[in-house]
């Protein structure tokens, strides 16, 4: 049986090492991802975007050549923040919303899936979903540091 005395003794020192481990899993995949493509100067969101079947006009909006280099940086640097916010656990509220926003906007290019409705992307914007829900950004977190140096009108968003 796994000790969870760091986490509260408890049963639900399990429910917290889980929200935990699925914090700090998921964002070392947000960052490791964005760190890869801010790291290949040559990456670009053109070819995913390009063969949107859904809001086609959205995505060739989001195409043209005055709109794509701020596509590729919000991509790019919203990745790697979102990762690096679930790590430390500050803002998690905040980097779920965000990450769940980014997963619908990988989502709906690729609508319908090949292997059917529920792919990845909605996997994991239902990780999200659940970090919000039951306060993930409060277990192991760099949050008490954080909130000492706030407004207490962004403590909610915090965790």
């Amino acid at each position: 049986m796994i000790n969870f005395s760091l986490f509260g003794g408890s049963r639900e020192a399990g429910q917290n090492f889980s929200l935990f481990l699925s914090r700090i899993v998921l964002g070392f995949l947000f960052f490791l991802a964005g760190w890869s493509k801010l790291s290949n100067p040559n990456w670009s969101a053109a070819g995913y975007i390009s063969g949107s079947k859904v809001l086609v006009g959205f995505y060739s909006w989001l195409s043209q050549p005055n709109i794509l280099p701020i596509v590729n940086f919000l991509n790019e640097w919203g990745l790697t923040l979102i990762g690096l916010a679930l790590i430390l656990g500050i803002f998690v509220r905040v980097a779920s919303f965000f990450g769940i926003i980014m997963m619908t906007l990988y989502y709906l290019p690729i609508y319908p899936p090949a292997n059917g409705l529920i792919d990845e992307h909605i996997i994991l914007i239902s990780v999200f979903l659940v970090l919000m829900a039951f306060g993930a950004g409060k277990i192991l977190t760099l949050n008490t540091w954080v909130q000492t140096r706030l407004h207490p009108a962004w403590h909610k968003w915090i965790d």
